[in-house]
Formats: C-alpha cells, structure tokens, sequence
C-alpha cells in the first residue's frame, strides 16, 4: 500500500499563485505517495481549459484547449475564443521547474473543443469531432505549414462522448477512441467505411440522429464507442474493440496492451479495463438499440446489467470502482519517478478528483485490476470518504484532472480542467481557468534530456524514453536504418533488465524481415510470458506464417494468458489451418476464467457451430462438462438447441446446469431456441418463472417475429378520442382564433390532453399563434409534466442560489425532506426509485455549491441519459419519459417510473426535449431552506454510514 505525504514542505493550494480560492490552513497542494513531491508547473494564463497533452523531443508540454466547450450552454460571459480553440506549446526554459513560456502552435475554427493531441516529430494530430486533423510543421518555427483532415465523420462535435486522443502504438500503427456521440460514418483512404451508432441521442445544436444497428464494410455492427486501428497512411482501418459508453482515452503500453477507463451514466459504475482485440465491451444491447436499463434481468445489479456482464459475448468489465467522471490514462514504463513505480497504470478521474494508480497483474488469460490505490488526489486519499462539512466551499474538489501523460525526464504531468462541475456538458469557471501539476521523486532533480534524432545513438537512446511519441518517432526513424540496427537491438532485447525496453526491441526486430524475425524466435521460450506475449503480437503483425508455424506448440504448453492471446491472434485464419490449434485451446479452458472464455468466443465466431458439429454433438447432453456448457453460452450457437432443451429438461441435472441451459437458449436467435423456452415456461417452480421472464422480455426484441401468437399480448398506453377531436379542431387552418383558444383550453383541461400540448408546443406549432396559455398549468399537478408544460407555455421565477448557499443547513432536516421529494425519482442511500441518478455517492462528483446549482437550475447541465422525450403513438397516446431502447421496440420509461414497451411500428414521432425530467424548485414547492437542507444531507458521505 503507497504511504501518503502530507508534510508541509509542498505548497499549499490557498497559499500559491494557483489563485484556488478558499483552502484549509496546512492542506497539501495535491496528496502524491510518500517519496514524490508536486508543484504548479504551468497555469493561466499561460494556457485556458486543458483537454489533453503530450510532450515532444525538447520536454514541451503541448495542450489542446477547450475554452469554447459547449458555448451554447455557456454564454453568460464564458470566456470565448472567436477564431477557433488553440494548441499551445509550454516550456520550461530556464529549468526552474515551472513552464514560464507560451506560445500558439495553431488556432483554428475547424477545432471546438479538441480532446486529443499527439505530436509526432514535425506532425501534431489533433482529435476533434468530426475530424482527425496533422498539422506539419516543416521548418520547425512552431508553425504549421500545412494541414490535413486525416479522418473525418466522427460524431460529437462540441461533446464529451466525440473523438478523443489517438496514440501511436508500438505496432507503427494509430489507434484512436471515441465516445458514443455518434453516429460515425468514417471512410479510409483506401475506402473501407465504418459505421456505428447507437440508440444514444443527446440534444446539441450541431447533433443528427443516432442510429443503432449500422453495418460496416466488414458486415459488423459496431456500437457506441470504440477504438480504431489505422496505417499512418489512412489505409486498413479496423475497430479493435467497441460497445463502450464514453471511454476517453486508450492508452497502448509497449506489449501492446490497450487500457481503458469508461464512464457510467450517473450510476456509480465507472470502471478501468484491459482490453482485448475484437472485444465488445458490453455498455448497449448487442446491436446498439437497447440501453442497460432495458436489459436489466431480476437480481442484477446495476453495475452487472450496466456493462451487461451476464451476457454472452461481452467483454469482462475489470475494476469497476463507482461514481465518476474517467478522462486520461497512461502508463509508466521507465525508473525515474522510482523503480517501484514501473509498470504503474495510471487512469485520470475528473469527477473524483483523483488518479487511481492500478499494477497491472496477470491473472489466468486477463488482467483483472483487482489492485486500485489513490494515486494522486486533491481531496484525502479518495473523496469517496470525505464529508463536506469540513469547510463550507471546498476547491480542493475543483480539481478536475483531464489528462497524464509522462515527460521525456520521466516527470509526470496531470492537466486540470479546475471547475466546480465535471459533467452535463457545463462548465462554471467563466475565466477558462487551468494548471498543469508536475510531480517528480523528493529531493531529486529531474533534468530533460537532449534527443538527437540524427543518430543512432540518439535514437536507440530515445527508444528507451518515458515519453509515449518520443519513443514512437525513434521507432520510425530506426525502421527508416533498416538492417543495420539489428545487432542494438538484439542486443537490447538480450541484455535489458527493464521488460518495457526489451519489448520495444522486439517489434522493431519484427518489422525487419527475416533477420529480425529469427532473432526473435527464441523469445517463445522466455521466463516473462508477457515478453512471450508480444513476441506473438509482433509476429502476427510482420510475419503471420512464422506464428501459425509455432502457434500449435504454444497452444499446448503456453500459459492462460499465452493461450487466450493465441485464441485471437488467428481468428481470421482459415480455420483448416487452425481447428487443431483451437482444439488445444479449447482443451485447456478451465471453464472459469471469463477472459480465456471471452477470448474463445472471439477467436471461434465464425466457426463455433462446425466446431460443435465435430466433436461436441455426439456427446451426451447431460454429461456436458462445466467447460463445454461455459463455452455453449459463450458462443450459442444454433445447432446446439436440440441438446439445450435436452439439459433444460432434465431433472437429473442440477439446477445451475439448467438454467445455464434456459440462459444460453435465450441468447440464441432462433425460432427453435424460442420454442424450447415456451415448453419449459409451461413447468412449475423457477425454471417456468425465468422462461416466461425470457419471453415476456424477448417477445419485445430478438424473438419478436417468433413470439406474435404468445400468449402476452403488447398493451399499448390509452388514447382518448375526444383529446384527438380537440387536437384536430386546434390544427384545422380553418378554425378561427376563438374555436382555437376553446379547443386548447379543453385539451388543458385533462392531464393526458397536456401532455399533447406539450408536443405540439415542441414541434413548435404555437409559434404564431396569439392564444392565450394561461390555463394550460393552474390545475397541473405533476411535478415533470408542469416542468415541461413552463418550459414552452410560461417563464418560472428562479429561486436565489446565492440565498441558499447563505443560509444555515439542517442535514438531518434534509434527509427527510430528499427522501419526501427525490426519492420518487432518485435511490438515495437503500432506498428510492431509479429513474434518474443514484444520488447516494453524489458527494463524490459536487461540492456543496454545485449541488445546490444543479437543484436549483435542473437543466443547465442535463445528466446523460435523463434528456426528456415526449412520444407519440400511432393510436393518439403520447408519453413523457426517457428512451430506453429505439430498435424494433421502443421502450420508454414514463415519468412515473413505469416501463412501456412498444412496437416501432407502432410509433408515431418522437421528440427530443432541450431539458431534463427532472422538476426544478417550484414545481416540487421547495423553498430556499428546503433546498440548502436537501443539499446538505446528500453531500455527506454516504459511504461510511
């Protein structure tokens, strides 16, 4: 466990020139391990809003800034950049330890909000929705001397959840992440098109319509986020994972390890993943058109269904480590911050004001992040555990990391956005405020070394640097030598004690040709399997017959996570060459590692049903192994129903075994798996119940055209015939201005008939209309639906946010108070309903200004997923709520908790509302007192009690 330094030779945050605001006497300017100490390296105005960073040969520090972010949420008096957000240059240049110079690389108007940047000797590539941009500076005057759109078709312009920062990884080639902002239609320059969507829709003046199920030009359906793979050239782009809901950035370690974090939507279950190639990471329905709410079975939790973790086929889900807001991430492969730091996997939370440190371990075939440390954090080891009446207005929690990333010298740099809020797509700090911290070992100075690129001295030396695209150019300017740097290389593979080195030399060694290729080989038999590892991802990328020649013997004596590499390096080789290599791997599946299991699924996609044919179909269906049943619910495949419904109905087996059998069935698209499920939901006991669950569910979904004569018929919401009448006399261009008034004045009359005034307010058919609204909110009694019915038909006097934060705060007063008004809609603490947010770790996201903000204006930061809808039936009903699912059936969850499954066809329009469910002060009759109270008893730490 790291030790924590809080000793008081750091600066402290009220005492600096950080201009921080109100500070506690003695606090530390950010809490590091004992042995390292941090300090401002760089603030405003040398730079505005920090979004991401990299470092390039001369120890720069070069920023993307987002002082544009959501400026059509922001204009009252945010600071704006009119010609386009910046990338600037900062630099240290007397070596003082603090950046004391600053210049504009480039402002452009194609950048609002940019979320990546790597520079990559004369090229900086900036990440910004739609477009991946390479600015070449030629002359090295810090000016670029020309520009080209690398990609463009991103979704998310102006957004969290759009394109975020690419890496060049030790393959030669780039990989880049996006939220699931979409759609994303994105074509090489080869013309090979991605496409992706979901059934995410968020409303932003610059949005078009998310669509699920897309298809690509490899004939897959790729959802929400994922991660791209491309040639430098723009040529053979492939998603090597996807089905992520807003992972910010990738980091690639030298084995070719891709790490993750991704966010929740407000439900406490933000995680940190290893991810394996081809994966699907589990955050929407397996064609994009299903949230997790939609999906969650009985018993689930909500961390379990949110990452769909008892579905087949999805991704293992690594550290889930609740509320949060996940941005940068990187990984320390060099010995100058310490040795004991090497290997360290850092991942940046925003929302949690921390860097959580993780020691990757290999664990069977994965890497399962059991062992998260606070790292850095501004607030105690983890704001998980503090309470905020410490202090009335804590800015300790303004600490928004957005970014890590490590120095040529092998210092670590953390971006902070500095606001009160993260999330919502709001910002409060209206002057762009930003630091950058440097953190390097007590005692000990730190000192840049001088790259030369020009020779090879220089670059083997920067092969070896800490810093991610220094080490990357030095790969390419050696690849440009050729055979004349194989002995230093060989030699750094023999006799290098840091493995990180070691496996640098060995992807270049492969990119050589067969000289390098056998210098290599030996390396299958080395005592670190995670050397072992990349060797075997380096072959598969420079000489996949070399692989295929050795891949039968590993199979047979490699380790899990040998094994698992192996099961996914040759899943697209021609399965006459590889049956038998996958029979090894098969046979060496313990039936319990879900990585091995994941990683089979991936590798036998195409060929699980020959597979189950040859040698799994004679066997008995009762005396199924546990490994064989494991492997069936992984890859269901269709001829395996037969032996499914004979295991589903045998009362020999155990319990778990059946159900294992109902499960996997229910995965498997097919009107036979259907009618299996429909016989067993005719017995008596659990087995029944779960089978008619599973039809009652997938009657809505993937059973939908198998299921039209079961008996559980679809019931719709009802229509009312005279609303429709009322509705057509207010719509007739015929009617005059009084018919008109009466009409509406009827429809104000019934609380579903105000509903429908709501959508025809939205679809703005009152525009030009002089009617008069006012009787459209006096008998409304429902605290969403009055919100929504002011929103378009009156102005709400605004309670006093500054009278609230000045007034004295009864917590225990408050409890009662959140539990009578929030809990209808919100869990807090056991309790409540789930609606919107979990509001029982909110403390670890706000302070308590922020929350009182956010209650007492609801929709100037709309929680992700809370947007309002408002949908309209083809039979005359409309509903108010939040979607859930827009594939075949539209499930929407009204704004009284209650889920209303539907038919697409069934479906008239549907309408985006620019504002949240979620009533503000007056339509919940809450009082200044009211709200200061609530606050305060949310803002405690719910954790310890």
């Amino acid at each position: 466990m790291v030790k924590w330094s809080i000793c008081c030779s750091v600066l402290f945050l009220g005492l600096s020139s950080c201009n921080t605001g109100n500070q506690q006497e003695g606090s530390p300017l950010l809490f590091v391990p004992e042995g390292l100490e941090v300090s401002v390296w760089a603030e405003s105005p040398l730079f505005y809003n920090p979004t991401n960073m990299d470092v390039d040969a001369k120890g720069r520090v070069w920023v993307t800034e987002g002082v544009n972010y959501r400026d059509f949420r922001n204009a009252d008096g945010h600071k704006v950049q009119d010609k386009g957000d910046r990338v600037m240059i900062l630099e240290d240049t007397n070596g003082d330890g603090k950046a004391d110079a600053s210049k504009v690389f480039v402002q452009d108007t194609l950048l609002r909000s940019p979320l990546g940047i790597a520079v990559l000797g004369n090229q900086v590539v900036v990440s910004c929705s739609p477009n991946i941009i390479i600015y070449t500076d030629e002359d090295g005057d810090d000016i670029p001397d020309s520009k080209e759109v690398f990609l463009t078709g991103f979704g998310g312009k102006d957004h969290d959840h759009g394109l975020h920062a690419g890496q060049l990884g030790p393959d030669g080639k780039w990989y880049f992440i996006t939220g699931n902002a979409g759609p994303h239609k994105v074509e090489g320059k080869d013309g090979w098109t991605l496409r992706s969507g979901s059934v995410y829709n968020e409303y932003t003046p610059y949005s078009t319509e998310n669509l699920p199920s897309q298809i690509s030009d490899d004939g897959e359906i790729y959802n929400g986020g994922l991660i791209i793979k491309i040639n430098p050239d723009g040529t053979g782009m492939e998603v090597v994972s996807h089905n992520f809901r807003n992972a910010f950035e990738v980091a690639v370690d030298s084995y070719g390890n891709m790490w993750q974090s991704d966010n929740d939507d407000q439900t406490a279950s933000c995680r940190t993943t290893w991810l394996m190639e081809g994966s699907d990471a589990g955050y929407f329905s397996a064609k994009g058109d299903r949230t997790w709410q939609a999906d969650r079975r009985p018993g689930q939790t909500i961390a379990e269904a949110h990452w769909h973790q008892h579905d087949p086929g999805v991704l293992p889900v690594g550290d889930v480590y609740g509320a949060g807001s996940p941005t940068g991430m990187v990984r320390i492969e060099g010995d100058e911050l310490g040795e004991q730091y090497r290997g360290l996997l850092l991942s940046a939370d925003a929302g949690r004001n921390i860097v959580f440190g993780y020691n990757p371990e290999v664990i069977g075939a994965g890497y399962p992040l059991q062992n998260r440390q606070a790292f850095v954090s501004s607030v105690d080891q983890d704001n998980a555990g503090y309470i905020w009446h410490q202090v009335e207005e804590d800015t300790r929690k303004w600490f928004r990391p957005s970014d890590v990333t490590v120095g040529t010298d092998g210092s670590l740099f953390i971006a902070d956005w500095y606001d009160p809020i993260v999330g919502g797509h709001q910002m409060r700090d209206k002057i762009g405020e930003g630091k950058i911290y440097r953190i390097v070992p007590k005692g000990k100075k730190l000192t840049l070394p001088k790259i030369d690129y020009t020779t090879t001295e220089g670059q083997l030396a920067a092969l070896k640097n800490p810093a991610v695209h220094v080490r990357a150019f030095a790969m390419q300017k050696l690849t440009e030598q050729g055979a004349a740097v194989l002995p230093e290389l060989e030699s750094m593979v023999k006799n290098e004690d840091n493995p990180f080195f070691r496996a640098r030399a060995i992807w270049m060694l492969a990119g050589m040709g067969a000289q390098g290729i056998h210098s290599i080989l030996p390396l299958m038999e080395d005592a670190n399997e995670e050397i072992v590892l990349t060797t075997l991802r380096a072959l598969a990328t420079y000489a996949p017959d070399q692989l295929l020649d050795e891949a039968l013997r590993m199979a047979k004596e490699g380790s899990p996570l040998i094994r698992r590499e192996l099961a996914l390096l040759l899943r697209e080789e021609d399965w006459g060459e590889t049956s038998e290599i996958y029979k090894e791997l098969i046979k060496a599946y313990d039936g319990a590692d879900p990585w091995y299991r994941n990683a089979l699924g991936i590798g036998m996609k195409d060929n699980a049903e020959t597979y189950f044919q040859e040698n799994i179909a004679q066997l008995s269906a009762e005396n199924w192994s546990p490994q064989v049943a494991s492997l069936v619910w992984e890859w269901r495949p269709e001829v395996a129903v037969p032996a499914l419904q004979a295991r589903l109905e045998n009362e020999d087996l155990a319990l778990e075994e059946r159900d294992l059998a109902l499960e996997t069935l229910a995965f498997i698209f097919e009107k036979e798996a259907a009618e299996a499920v429909k016989k067993t939901a005719e017995m008596e006991g659990i087995l029944g119940e779960k089978a008619q669950w599973w039809l009652h569910f997938r009657k809505y979904n993937e059973w939908s055209s198998f299921l039209q004569d079961w008996d559980a018929p679809i019931v719709l919401p009802d229509a009312q015939p005279n609303l429709l009448a009322l509705i057509a006399q207010l719509k007739d261009s015929l009617a005059n201005n009084e018919q008109k008034q009466l009409a509406f004045n009827q429809l104000a009359e019934n609380p579903s008939g105000r509903i429908h005034l709501a959508l025809i307010a939205a679809e703005g058919f009152f525009k030009n209309l002089t009617l008069d609204f006012s009787a459209v909110t006096k008998d409304e009694k429902r605290p969403s639906v009055l919100k929504v019915l002011k929103h378009y038909f009156g102005e709400d006097a605004a309670i006093d946010e500054g009278e609230v934060l000045s007034l004295d705060k009864d917590p225990v007063a408050g409890k009662v108070k959140a539990i009578q008004n929030c809990a209808a809609c919100h869990k807090i603490e056991s309790s409540g309903n789930e609606i919107g947010p979990d509001l029982s770790q909110i403390e670890q996201k706000m302070d308590y200004p922020t929350l009182v903000n956010a209650i007492v204006q609801p929709d100037a930061a709309v929680g992700f997923g809370s947007e309002a809808y408002l949908i309209a039936l083809k039979n005359g009903a409309v509903l108010l709520g939040l979607l859930q699912a827009a594939g075949p059936v539209v499930t929407v969850l009204d704004f009284q908790g209650k889920r209303h499954i539907i038919p697409a066809e069934e479906v008239l329009n549907r309408k985006q509302l620019p504002i949240s469910l979620m009533p503000g002060p007056a339509e919940m009759q809450l009082k200044a007192q009211d709200i200061a109270d609530i606050a305060a008893f949310l803002i405690q730490s719910h954790t310890s009690n």
